[in-house]
């Protein structure tokens, strides 16, 4: 063991822990989910540790050789080593402190090592004096999570997509598949079941546009403002080449935004991308309940598609198969919804100059992203890819029932359509054998009326027949 101090006075520290007092206090404080801060802002704070170390070297504030060590254990850690150290909770008081702590410990250990020294030994490397020269949690911390989320984002915009891709590819593959189009779930008009793909399409396809914009609102980073966005204690000569070099290392876009009390305390900018992350969600689940209406059954429910068979559905009645994969993407919508209540509240819930509930707005948003990582692959391959359309159940829903009825209601008239519908309940015959039985139309006319490109688009009348 070895003995650290802080304000509070001393504790011990295991010898083999990069970490110090710091994060061994946040341990004893914060074991609340059991689950420590995300990878991905991990890196984005190695990433601003790097940047600040090379920043301060090159404008003289840092000793070259401290500097050197730094950054060598930055790349180290952004190649995977250490990983296992940064071990406090994703949900902490403090405004991010511990987790910011957490990075600053281990890489001025790792850097004493560099530097042929022993862990603890502070004088050669120290967490605060130099890893964290001219910065404070409250821009590091907000500027990280803007980081982390964008790296997240990115790949949820791609899924998206390859979803609105795999929905088009459907609506292409279906487009000749008449079948009863249905509102407030009763039979109403003929659409095609391509349709129905293609306006899913469209919702997912506002869905990868809402989200690739909102990249351009992370970007305004409050990296240099220190403690609540006034640049205390921080060059200016700082301010501006670590905005480069965050750039520069990071391979995003970011900005140094002109006002940096703004960024460090309002979080509006994580509820308008969790809003976002949550409306995808809402289409998400809609579009999963549409199929699994669709695919109920499938011999006592609608049935006009079959979703693949991805695992046996029951342990206690065979044959059963279950629609999985739309269900874990209602689940997944669900959990989405639930964290941008958590992400809307933290955001409102900050004082004057700070939001001390970043880590846990933090941890949802991150969560959500997550989600859609995860979820989204899954739902593309083994569900869209794999659904087929059942074309005689289809045209058996549609020709026994009144969903034709409307259009031709124009050319026999509403009455006459009505006592079709009521002929049809009697006497269960099918529509065109109702029609033609009864001398409305002829079969020529009929046949020309309801061919699937008339009942499914504004052009089924007799004149543009008879053009």
């Amino acid at each position: 063991m070895r003995t650290e101090h802080d304000l509070l006075g001393e504790i011990e520290v295991e010898d083999d822990a990069y970490y110090g007092i710091h994060t061994v206090r946040a341990l004893q404080n914060f074991h609340i989910t059991g689950i420590p801060i995300h990878k991905e802002l991990v890196e984005a704070l190695v990433t601003i540790k790097k940047a600040a170390a090379i920043t301060n070297r090159s404008i003289g504030t840092l000793d070259a050789n401290v500097a050197e060590a730094i950054i060598l254990s930055c790349d180290e850690i952004l190649a995977g080593y250490l990983r296992d150290q940064f071990v406090v909770d994703c949900m902490q008081g403090g405004a991010g402190t511990s987790a910011n702590m957490n990075v600053n410990e281990v890489i001025a250990n790792r850097a004493i090592e560099h530097l042929g020294g022993q862990k603890g030994d502070y004088q050669l490397v120290h967490p605060l004096d130099h890893v964290n020269l001219h910065q404070s949690t409250n821009d590091v911390f907000p500027t990280a999570v803007r980081i982390a989320a964008i790296r997240l984002l990115k790949p949820v915009t791609e899924s998206f997509a390859g979803l609105q891709t795999a929905l088009q590819e459907k609506e292409e593959e279906f487009s000749r598949i008449i079948k009863a189009g249905r509102t407030q779930l009763q039979d109403a008009v003929p659409v095609t079941l391509g349709q129905e793909f293609g306006a899913w399409a469209q919702a997912i396809s506002r869905d990868r546009w809402r989200l690739y914009k909102a990249e351009e609102r992370l970007r305004q980073v409050n990296i240099g403002g220190t403690a609540v966005g006034t640049g205390l204690n921080a060059p200016r000569s700082y301010i501006f080449t670590m905005i480069e070099r965050l750039r520069d290392l990071t391979g995003i876009s970011l900005a140094r935004t002109d006002y940096m009390m703004d960024p460090t305390q309002n979080c509006d900018v994580f509820v308008e991308v969790s809003g976002l992350l949550k409306t995808a969600a809402v289409n998400l689940s809609k579009i999963a309940n549409d199929l699994r209406l669709l695919s109920s059954g499938p011999y006592t429910g609608i049935g006009e598609i079959t979703l693949p068979p991805v695992q046996a559905g029951s342990s206690i009645m065979p044959g059963k198969v279950n629609p999985v994969i739309p269900e874990a993407v209602n689940q997944a919508a669900f959990q989405i919804m639930a964290n941008e209540t958590a992400v809307t509240l933290a955001a409102m819930s900050g004082q004057l100059e700070l939001n001390a509930f970043l880590p846990v707005l933090a941890k949802n948003l991150f969560e959500s992203l997550d989600i859609l990582n995860n979820i989204l692959p899954i739902f593309i391959t083994r569900c869209i890819e794999g659904i087929e359309a059942n074309v005689d159940i289809c045209h058996r829903n549609l020709n026994n029932s009144t969903v034709m009825l409307t259009a031709l209601a124009s050319e026999i008239g509403y009455e006459k359509a009505t006592e079709a519908a009521l002929l049809l309940k009697e006497t269960g015959k099918p529509i065109k054998e109702i029609i033609i039985e009864n001398n409305w139309l002829d079969e020529k006319l009929l046949d020309d009326l309801l061919k699937p490109e008339r009942l499914t688009s504004p052009s089924s009348i007799r004149k543009e027949i008879k053009s």
